[in-house]
């Protein structure tokens, strides 16, 4: 909710973003949600930074993020090998990621990243640790990157 003086508070948080799903081969992935779903990614891309192939699909106001691991040895290559395929984290769009990261700093979260950094389609993002908050990783977005 937007206060009435128009401002977002820098923590709020504003939408589900995307909800990024783990796969072992994109393709596959995206004929699946074509075939049983009729939506299309809007965007695919790869991501050196993070060891990721990503497709994004449209979903109303937010996105289903698929991702593929460019290597074994990168954050969701160990995923796949130790959970296999599925839920990998949710992503909440915040009005304003440096005091947002701050914000949980002070308040004892664990950070995977203390400043943003550039993730798919340019966006700024940052990852805040799975024991944070109740076993999930939470990734931040920057709201209107």
């Amino acid at each position: 909710m937007v206060p009435a003086s128009g401002t977002l508070d820098p923590m709020q948080l504003v939408n589900v973003d995307h909800v990024g799903i783990a796969v072992h081969d994109l393709d596959a992935a995206i004929d699946s949600y074509r075939e049983l779903f009729g939506v299309e990614p809007i965007r695919r891309e790869t991501v050196e930074d993070q060891g990721v192939d990503e497709a994004m699909i449209p979903l109303g106001g937010s996105f289903v993020q698929l991702l593929a691991p460019l290597r074994d040895d990168t954050p969701v290559g160990r995923f796949l090998a130790a959970r296999g395929e599925g839920l990998h984290h949710v992503a909440y769009a915040v009005a304003d990621l440096p005091a947002a990261l701050s914000h949980l700093e002070e308040h004892g979260a664990d950070l995977i990243d203390r400043t943003p950094r550039v993730g798919g389609g340019g966006h700024q993002i940052a990852f805040v640790h799975p024991k944070t908050v109740g076993g999930t990783l939470i990734e931040l977005v920057a709201l209107g990157d």
